[in-house]
């Protein structure tokens, strides 16, 4: 919805070598449209399949974002499972705008200390927007996994798996969060439906979508 809202946030995304579908409404709405094979991929195992194949093949990670709490939790759990794991760089950058020298300093560390996948925790839609305009200053790899770094630093807890399944982890999460995310789920949720539904009764008429309507949209 961010990307539907905002025409450049859009290009950004649209732009990105990879966009997975981390929820499970994003699924059923794909499986809706014809794509059947569609699986929901989490930021939280994405980015723990990842570190495993990285401690696996000897590949520098690194973390941007959260605080310095959360980083050293990350770092702490992650080498209890694996202990080859190389995090070369771990940054928690300030929580407001940062100046261009404070900018330059964060991107020459992460270069400097040979990064090859970098997870980036920043929160939608900031994450998106700051790999976009650092896309070209980094020699690696970046990734946006949002709220990963909470699950793997143990601040949040995973929804049982039987609501997963039943695509309402994001009612769990309102419940752990309610102040934080009750807005965002009211503002999202029911235009998310509304506008899908249209899209997908225009899937099953066989017809275009209005162009001036939904163009680069979907």
């Amino acid at each position: 919805m961010e990307t539907f809202d905002d025409e450049a946030y859009r290009d950004m995304v649209n732009h990105a070598d990879m966009v997975v579908p981390d929820g499970r409404a994003l699924v059923w709405a794909q499986k809706l449209l014809g794509f059947s094979k569609a699986q929901q991929v989490r930021g939280a195992d994405l980015t723990l399949s990842l570190c495993e194949y990285a401690a696996q093949k000897n590949i520098p990670i690194g973390f941007y974002g959260a605080t310095p709490l959360h980083l050293d939790n990350i770092a702490h759990n992650l080498h209890l499972h694996l202990p080859s794991l190389h995090i070369a760089s771990a940054i928690s950058p300030p929580f407001r705008p940062l100046t261009e020298e404070e900018n330059q300093h964060f991107i020459q560390q992460i270069n400097a200390s040979g990064v090859k996948i970098l997870f980036v925790g920043l929160g939608c839609p900031k994450q998106e927007r700051w790999m976009a305009k650092h896309v070209d200053k980094v020699n690696c790899i970046m990734l946006g996994v949002g709220a990963a770094f909470d699950f793997i630093a143990e601040h949040k807890r995973h929804a049982p798996k039987f609501i997963q399944i039943l695509g309402l982890e994001w009612l769990f999460r309102l419940s752990c969060e309610p102040k934080r995310l009750w807005k965002r789920y009211l503002k999202h949720n029911p235009r998310f439906i509304w506008h899908f539904f249209w899209q997908w009764r225009n899937y099953k008429k066989g017809v275009d979508l209005p162009e001036a309507r939904y163009k680069n949209k979907y």
